[in-house]
C-alpha cells in the first residue's frame, strides 16, 4: 500500500510515477460527501452536517438553500428598484414646467448664447456644429473616445488570430465564415460601381460643409463607412484591402483621435485661461471657416468611418 505522506508523494513524482488526484491533494484524503441528489440524502440532518469540514458544509448549503434564497432576494430587489425608478421618473415629470414656459430650463441664457453668438465666437453658420464641436467640444471628445474604446473591445473579443488562420487551427465553421465572399451578383456589383464613389464624395461633402450646412463628422463618417461596407459586400474584402487594410485602419484611427484630442486640449486651455486662441475663424459660410470645427469634423468623420467598417469586418470574418 502506497504511503500518502507528502515526502512519499514527492519521491514517487521524482521517480517518474504518475500522481493521482488524491496524491495532488495536500489536505489528505478527500472527505466523503453524501449524495445530495438522492431523495434520502437531500436534506441532511444537522448531526451529519457537523461531521463535515466547514467548506463542505458551506458548499452543501449553497447547493440546497443558497440558490433559492438568492433567487428570492434578487426578485424582490428587482421589483423594489423598478418601482422606485418609476416613482422617481413620474415625480420628475409632474414637476416639469409646461412646454414653452419661460421658466422652462431649455429657455435660458445658454441657448440664447448659442444662437446669438455662434457665428461671432465659432465662425460657423451651423449653430448645431458650433455647439457640438466648440461649446460642448469636451463632451464630443468623450464620444469619440467611446467609439475608439468600443472598436478596441470588439477587436479583443472577435479578432481571429492570423497565425491560426495561416496554420489551419480554426474550426471548420469559423474558416468557412471567414473566407466567405460574395457570389458575384452582377446587379449588386453594377449598383456598387455607381453608389460607392457617390457615398465617398457625398460623405466628404457632408464633413467639409458641416460648418455651413446640416452635417458634420458623425453623419459624413457614417456615409464613408457605408461606402466601405458596400464595396466589400459587392467586390470582396481583398479588393477593399488594396486601399484600406488593418494597418491603414490603425494609422487613420489613432491619428484622427490624437489630432482631435490635441486641438480640444489647446482650445480648452486657452479658453479656461482667458487667452486668445489665435485660430482663424474664416469667413462664415465658406468651407474654410469655423476655426477648429473643420479639422475636428474631418477627424471625427474618419474616426466614425473606421469604426463602422471595423465592426463589419470583425463580425463578418474576424479581422481586417
Amino acid at each position: 500500500m502506497k504511503s500518502n505522506g507528502i515526502f512519499a508523494k514527492l519521491s514517487r513524482f521524482v521517480e517518474g510515477e504518475s500522481l493521482t488526484e488524491d496524491d495532488l491533494r495536500l489536505g489528505g484524503d478527500k472527505p466523503e460527501v453524501p449524495d445530495t441528489d438522492s431523495p434520502e440524502n437531500r436534506w441532511l440532518t444537522s448531526v451529519q452536517d457537523t461531521e463535515l469540514p466547514v467548506y463542505t458544509r458551506v458548499e452543501l448549503w449553497f447547493s440546497r438553500k443558497g440558490l433559492e434564497v438568492f433567487n428570492n432576494v434578487y426578485r424582490v430587489a428587482a421589483v423594489i428598484i423598478c418601482l422606485t425608478l418609476i416613482g422617481v421618473l413620474l415625480s420628475v415629470v409632474v414637476f416639469l414646467p409646461p412646454f414653452g414656459s419661460p421658466d422652462n430650463p431649455a429657455v435660458n441664457e445658454v441657448v440664447a448664447r448659442y444662437i446669438s453668438k455662434a457665428i461671432e465666437e465659432t465662425g460657423t453658420v451651423n449653430a448645431v456644429s458650433g455647439m457640438i464641436s466648440a461649446y460642448r467640444g469636451f463632451d464630443t471628445l468623450g464620444e469619440a473616445h467611446v467609439l475608439f474604446t468600443a472598436a478596441c473591445s470588439v477587436i479583443i473579443l472577435l479578432r481571429v488570430d492570423p497565425s491560426a488562420r495561416r496554420h489551419g487551427r480554426l474550426s471548420e465553421n469559423v474558416g468557412k465564415d471567414m473566407e466567405f465572399e460574395p457570389n458575384g451578383d452582377i446587379i449588386l456589383r453594377q449598383a456598387a460601381k455607381l453608389l460607392v464613389p457617390m457615398a465617398f464624395i457625398f460623405g466628404l461633402y457632408v464633413i467639409l460643409n458641416g460648418t455651413s450646412s446640416p452635417g458634420g463628422g458623425f453623419s459624413g463618417g457614417a456615409l464613408i463607412g457605408a461606402g466601405l461596407i458596400l464595396n466589400s459586400v459587392a467586390f470582396g474584402f481583398r479588393r477593399t484591402e488594396r486601399f484600406f487594410n488593418e494597418e491603414v485602419y490603425h494609422i487613420v484611427k489613432t491619428t484622427c483621435l490624437t489630432i482631435y484630442a490635441l486641438l480640444m486640449a489647446y482650445f480648452i486651455y486657452m479658453g479656461a485661461n482667458g487667452l486668445d486662441n489665435h485660430i482663424w475663424l474664416g469667413i462664415p459660410g465658406n468651407i474654410i471657416s469655423g476655426g477648429i470645427i473643420l479639422p475636428i469634423n474631418v477627424a471625427v468623420g474618419f474616426e466614425v468611418a473606421c469604426t463602422l467598417y471595423c465592426f463589419y469586418t470583425l463580425f463578418r470574418k474576424g479581422g481586417m
